[in-house]
C-alpha cells in the first residue's frame, strides 16, 4: 500500500511539473490579524513638535531602566522634535508623565506577569511602561515605540523611524504583554546588545548586556564534551571514551557511563564556573557532531533499558547537575538533544533533574515545507522513492511532545536554511508560525536559533526579522509583518513582486518536493514551464521597480537565490545545450562576488581565483 500512496504522490508531482495540475499561489502564512491600536479619546504627549510632558524614573534606577528612559527620550525626539527631561521620582511634583519603571505615581500590578512582560497604561495625564523586571520594562518602551508610534527595527542596519509633530494615543490604555517563550536567540550577523533588546531577543551566551536588562549567558555553549573531557586524557585513560563495536576505542565521543568521567568532567565545570568573568547562570554539556556513540556494555544496556541512545546523556547531566548544584545553586544545566541523541527515551521512568533543560536539535530530521504535525522526519541522506514523495509518519512532532513530558523545561534549538546550498530558496516561510505554535503549545519554553548569523542564506534578513516576532508572539500576524518589512527592504513598489516570489516558491516546493536543512539543488521544488517564466517575469519587476540604490541590491542579492537555483537546474541561459551557459556561469559567479556572497553552502567558500575555474560545474560544485 505505501509503494501505492508512493506512486500516486508521484504522479501527482509530475502532473504539477508539468503544468497538468494547476498550483495554488495562494499561500497562508499563520498568525492572527494584526490590529493597529485605537484611539478613542486622544491622549497627546507632543502637539506641534511642543511637549510639556517629562519621563519619570524610580529613584534607584539600574542601567536598564536607564536605557529605557534614554531610549524614550531619544526616540521621541526623533519622531516630533520635542526632547522630554529625564527626572527622577524624587523630583517629580505631579503634572503630565511618562513614568518607566516601578514608582509610587501610578500603582501597576505585575505580579501576574511573566519575566519579560510588561504592562502599559494610560490615564490621560500618565503613561507608564512596567514589567516585574528592568528588562520586561525595556521591552515595553521598545513595543509602545513600535506598535503605537510606527518605529522599525527591521536590520541591525535598517531603522525606519516616521516624523509627526503630534504624538497622540490613546488615553484609556490598561495592555499586558507576555512572551511566548521566555528564552529567546536570534542574533542575526551585525546586531549588538542594542538591537536584540529591541527585537526582545535574551540570549546572548557570552555577553551580559547589563544596560539592557542582562541577558541569558553560558558558561560554556555548544560542544563542551571536548573541553569537560579533554582529549589529550586519552593515552592514558582510554576508558573515558567511547567504545566502537569493534571494541576499540575513540575520542569521537565520550562514555558516559564511566563514573571517573563525570568526576573530571564536574571538576572541569568547576574550574570553568569559578573564572567565568560574567555573571553567567548557564552551563552545557554538548557532544561532538558526529554519530559515533559509545558502544560499552553499561552505555548499550542503558540504550535498551530506555529504549534511547539519550539515556546515558541525560543520566549524566543529572548527576553533574546534582554534584555541582549545591556549591551553584543558581546554575542551570543544558544538554543537546542531537544526532544519535535527539530521541527521548521510549520506556522506563527516566526524567530531567528540576534544573536540567534538553535543548532539541531534531528539527533538522523534519520537513520545512510541509506542516510538523502533518508531514515528519524523512532520511534526507539517504532517501527512498517513497520518502520523497509521500509524507511520513510525523516522528519529530511527537518526540517533542514526549521531551516535555520529561523536562520541566525544554528549549527547541532550530534551524531555517539549507546548510548544502545557502544560496538557494529555502521554503519554510509557511510553515515557521504554525512549526513555533506547535512549540509554544505542547509547553516548549525556549527557542534557539541558530542560522542568524554566521551563515549567509537567500531571504535571511527577512526570515530573521520574522523568527523575532514569532519568538516574541506565536500568533504573530506573518503576513502582516512580511509585507511591513518588504516596503521598506525591497520597496514600495518591489514589496507586492517580492512577496508574490516567496508565494510562488513556497507553493511550487510544497506541491514537488520536501525542505530539509540538509537538501541537495533539486530538493528545492520542481517547476513547470509556466512556473519558470512566472518568476522570471515577477524577478523582471522588482528588479526593474522604482525604489533606492540599497533596496535595489537587496533585491538583487536575494534574486541571486532564483539564479543560483536555475544554474544547477540547467533552466533558462544555464540550459546545458546552451553555447553561452559559461558565460551564464561566470556572471552568476562575478554578481555572487560583486554582491558579498563568498558561500553557496555553509560548508564551503567560493574558489577566489576566477581564471583557474571550470564553469562547465553546476554552482553547488563550486567549492
Amino acid at each position: 500500500m505505501k509503494i501505492i500512496n508512493g506512486l500516486v504522490a508521484f504522479v501527482e508531482v509530475i502532473l504539477a511539473i508539468l503544468g497538468v495540475t494547476p498550483i495554488d499561489y495562494n499561500i497562508d502564512y499563520g498568525g492572527g490579524t494584526y490590529v493597529a491600536p485605537e484611539i478613542t479619546t486622544p491622549m497627546y504627549i507632543a502637539e506641534d513638535g511642543e511637549s510639556d510632558f517629562v519621563i519619570v524614573t524610580p529613584d534607584d534606577a539600574d542601567e536598564c531602566i536607564v536605557t529605557a528612559a534614554e531610549e524614550m527620550q531619544t526616540y521621541l525626539e526623533k519622531i516630533c522634535g520635542a526632547k522630554l527631561d529625564i527626572i527622577a521620582e524624587n523630583e517629580y511634583t505631579g503634572g503630565k508623565a511618562v513614568v518607566i519603571g516601578d514608582t509610587d505615581i501610578v500603582n501597576i500590578e505585575t505580579d501576574d506577569i511573566k519575566e519579560d512582560g510588561f504592562r502599559l497604561y494610560s490615564d490621560g495625564e500618565i503613561f507608564a511602561v512596567e514589567g516585574p523586571g528592568s528588562r520586561g520594562t525595556l521591552y515595553g518602551v521598545y513595543t509602545f515605540l513600535e506598535e503605537y508610534l510606527g518605529v522599525r527595527w527591521f536590520t541591525p542596519k535598517l531603522e525606519v523611524v516616521p516624523e509627526n509633530e503630534d504624538v497622540v494615543i490613546d488615553a484609556a490604555i490598561d495592555r499586558k504583554v507576555e512572551p511566548s517563550f521566555a528564552v529567546r536567540r536570534n542574533s542575526q550577523s551585525g546586531a549588538d546588545d542594542a538591537y536584540r533588546a529591541k527585537t526582545k531577543i535574551n540570549v546572548s551566551f557570552y555577553n551580559e548586556a547589563v544596560d539592557y536588562g542582562g541577558a541569558m549567558t553560558w558558561v560554556m555553549w555548544d560542544v563542551t564534551l571536548d573541553r569537560l573531557v579533554p582529549d589529550s586524557l586519552f593515552g592514558s585513560h582510554p576508558e573515558y571514551f567511547a567504545m566502537n563495536p569493534d571494541g576499540t576505542r575513540t575520542t569521537d565521543h565520550v562514555c558516559l557511563s564511566n563514573p571517573e568521567v563525570l568526576t573530571v568532567a564536574v571538576e572541569n565545570a568547576r574550574n570553568a564556573i569559578l573564572s567565568c568573568k560574567y555573571n553567567a547562570k548557564y552551563i552545557h554539556i554538548g557532544q561532538k557532531d558526529n554519530s559515533n556513540y559509545c558502544y560499552c556494555e553499561t552505555c548499550s544496556a542503558l540504550y535498551d533499558e530506555y529504549g534511547s541512545v539519550s539515556a546515558p546523556t541525560i543520566i549524566f547531566t543529572n548527576a553533574f547537575a546534582d554534584a555541582l548544584d549545591d556549591e551553584f545553586p543558581y546554575m542551570t544545566f543544558t544538554f543537546y538533544a542531537y544526532g544519535e541523541t535527539d530521541r527521548p527515551p521510549q520506556k522506563g521512568d527516566l526524567r530531567c533533574n528540576s534544573n536540567v533543560v534538553p535543548v532539541l536539535c531534531q528539527l533538522h530530521r523534519a520537513c520545512r515545507s510541509h506542516p510538523i504535525t502533518e508531514c515528519g522526519a524523512i532520511d534526507e541522506q539517504n532517501p527512498t522513492f517513497n520518502s520523497l514523495f509521500v509524507e511520513q509518519d510525523t516522528m519529530v512532532a511527537k518526540d517533542h511532545a514526549q521531551w516535555v513530558k520529561i523536562a520541566d523545561r525544554t528549549f527547541i534549538y532550530d534551524y531555517t536554511i539549507n546548510f548544502i546550498n545557502t544560496a538557494m530558496f529555502f521554503s519554510n516561510f509557511e510553515t515557521m508560525q504554525s512549526t513555533m505554535k506547535y512549540m509554544h503549545d505542547i509547553g516548549i519554553t525556549g527557542y534557539v536559533y541558530n542560522c542568524g548569523d554566521g551563515h549567509y542564506a537567500a531571504f535571511n534578513a527577512l526570515r530573521n526579522y520574522l523568527l523575532c516576532k514569532l519568538q516574541w508572539d506565536v500568533n504573530a500576524d506573518v503576513e502582516y509583518h512580511m509585507m511591513d518589512f518588504m516596503k521598506a527592504y525591497y520597496g514600495e513598489e518591489a514589496a507586492p513582486y517580492m512577496k508574490q516570489i516567496i508565494d510562488v516558491q513556497t507553493a511550487h516546493t510544497k506541491a514537488t518536493a520536501h525542505a530539509f536543512d540538509f537538501s541537495w539543488h533539486y530538493q528545492a521544488g520542481f517547476y513547470s514551464t509556466q512556473g519558470v517564466a512566472t518568476l522570471d517575469a515577477l524577478w523582471e519587476k522588482a528588479l526593474n521597480a522604482d525604489v533606492t540604490e540599497a533596496q535595489k541590491f537587496n533585491i538583487e542579492v536575494d534574486n541571486l537565490s532564483w539564479e543560483y537555483f536555475k544554474a544547477n537546474q540547467f533552466i533558462g541561459d544555464y540550459f546545458f545545450l546552451n553555447p553561452f551557459r559559461l558565460q551564464a556561469n561566470e556572471e552568476l559567479y562575478d554578481a555572487l562576488k560583486s554582491h558579498g556572497i563568498t558561500k553557496v553552502s555553509s560548508f564551503s567558500t567560493l574558489p577566489q581565483n576566477k581564471e583557474d575555474f571550470d564553469f562547465m560545474k553546476r554552482p553547488y560544485n563550486w567549492k
